[in-house]
């Protein structure tokens, strides 16, 4: 809650906010933390001598319009109280601090100069990264760890497709004291990086060839935010029930005698800890987010129904088993299909 501001009133003014009409908001970048991001943006182009300075504008989601150079940035990081019920309503904020924000600006300038330059057309950054034509799917196996690709944000998105690939590659290249020349050498994706290397030396002081005009920057933001959410909140997944046996031995059956007021509920501290586990789990298997999600609220569902609970004095320990035991579950569904290896 924010301090000072009652439920209630809260309350009704997120439902009137949810309500809205996004164009009818008033929102801008201008006068915003983001203007003094995206400013730091910019310098950090200029001094890689990059003419481009792709314009930035508040749109539904991150992202660039497919070959257009222009970014558009979560609306929801320009209001306080909007980005608190993106929080509320999808339990998580996918860049919330400045330095965050900033890392997925440098991803997407990847991708503005990748448009601007129509580099993806050529030969060599096909060869070098894979056709721009391959089938983009939201679901995509990652390999953990592998040489060939750059870490830049969660989820080893690098792996996504060729246009991420570049993207990636081109933030972690973009990104001050990266020392990628050293980091990189002895792996797979050094040649990424050398040809990104080379590729901003020959095209960065150029004009662009494409640019993004006459793009409508008001297009992104129709309709309400109920109707926002409605769009982009992913599915639950179906959790099988297989699990109550492993949850009754990482967690206490009974609280002993004289204990009921400081030992805590199993399925609250989950909620209290879902978001952080989601996050991590995500940010290290690149499942995607909301089947990690449904994993967690199958836990705490399960957790209220079978009364466990939280030796408190043992805390940290059960949540660090919580985390292994739901990462490897995850695992198990990215590579075999299934939580459960049958």
């Amino acid at each position: 809650m924010f301090k000072g501001k009652p439920a209630n009133d809260w309350h009704t003014e997120r439902e009137k906010l949810l309500q809205s009409k996004l164009c009818e908001l008033g929102l801008k970048l201008e006068g915003t933390r983001l203007e003094k991001i995206v400013d730091h943006l910019y310098q950090e182009l200029e001094n890689a001598k990059i003419r481009l300075k792709p314009k930035v504008y508040l749109s539904d989601e991150w992202g660039c319009p497919e070959g257009l150079p222009i970014i558009g940035i979560p609306f929801y990081l320009a209001d306080e109280k909007l980005s608190r019920i993106e929080g509320e309503i999808m339990e998580d904020i996918e860049a919330e601090s400045d330095e965050e924000i900033l890392r997925y600006l440098r991803h997407e300038a990847g991708h503005a100069f990748n448009y601007a330059y129509k580099l993806y057309e050529t030969e060599e950054w096909q060869n070098v990264f894979g056709p721009y034509s391959r089938p983009y799917s939201e679901d995509y196996r990652p390999d953990p760890f592998s040489l060939n690709f750059v870490r830049h944000i969660r989820g080893w998105y690098a792996q996504k497709h060729p246009d991420e690939d570049f993207a990636e590659t081109f933030a972690v290249w973009l990104t001050p004291h990266s020392n990628w020349l050293e980091t990189y050498k002895d792996r797979g994706c050094h040649k990424k990086l050398v040809y990104v290397d080379r590729i901003v030396a020959k095209y960065g002081p150029m004009d662009p060839l494409v640019t993004a005009e006459n793009y409508d920057v008001a297009y992104d933001l129709r309709g309400s935010i109920t109707q926002h959410y409605e769009k982009f909140r992913a599915e639950e997944s179906e959790v099988p029930a297989y699990f109550d046996g492993d949850l009754k031995d990482i967690f206490a059956r009974k609280v002993p005698p004289g204990k009921e007021d400081d030992w805590l509920p199993a399925h609250q501290f989950l909620i209290k800890h879902r978001r952080s586990l989601v996050r991590n789990i995500t940010y290290w298997t690149g499942l995607n987010d909301a089947t990690v999600r449904s994993l967690i609220q199958h836990f705490v569902n399960r957790c209220k129904s079978l009364e466990l609970y939280v030796n408190p004095e043992k805390s940290l320990e059960v949540l660090m088993e919580m985390s292994a035991y739901a990462t490897t579950l995850c695992m198990n569904k990215l590579y075999k299909g299934d939580f459960i290896m049958k």
